[in-house]
């Protein structure tokens, strides 16, 4: 049989790891950070764009939207990953104007989306570095390879 010290550590253990579970449930459950992400997902125009916007947080009437546009990130290099058939034309190429402002359409589409759903006040967006770096860019602040 175990003694007093020993259970009662047990006990404060099991205590300690069920309130970590409860917490780390109670932050990753957002329910309203998907029924806004599924607006955006079941939006024909933008899920046909080769760049997907996902919500990414809702807090306070902010809603959060991921970008592949920064200003440290160049849209022409962006563009380049999306529509290959643009990778190194001058940027005031028709086609490149054209695309950088499809980008830009898609990107105040999905604002506007979110905007209009109940509860949110202002949208704010938040560089994908994830994606970026899954299609080698690198971004200012991320890891660096050598």
């Amino acid at each position: 049989p175990m003694d007093r010290f020993t259970r009662n550590n047990s006990l404060a253990l099991g205590v300690l790891v069920l309130a970590a579970i409860f917490i780390w449930a109670k932050s990753s459950w957002q329910p309203k950070v998907w029924e806004l992400d599924k607006v955006l997902v079941s939006d024909t125009l933008l899920s046909s764009y080769p760049y997907q916007f996902r919500v990414r947080a809702f807090q306070d009437g902010v809603a959060t939207i991921s970008t592949p546009r920064s200003f440290d990130i160049p849209a022409l290099q962006f563009l380049g990953i999306i529509h290959p058939q643009l990778a190194g034309k001058a940027q005031d190429d028709p086609e490149m104007v054209a695309a950088q402002q499809g980008l830009i359409d898609h990107q105040k589409r999905a604002m506007g989306l979110i905007l209009a759903q109940p509860g949110v006040k202002t949208v704010s967006w938040e560089l994908d570095t994830r994606w970026l770096a899954d299609h080698g860019v690198e971004t200012a602040g991320a890891a660096t390879h050598h």
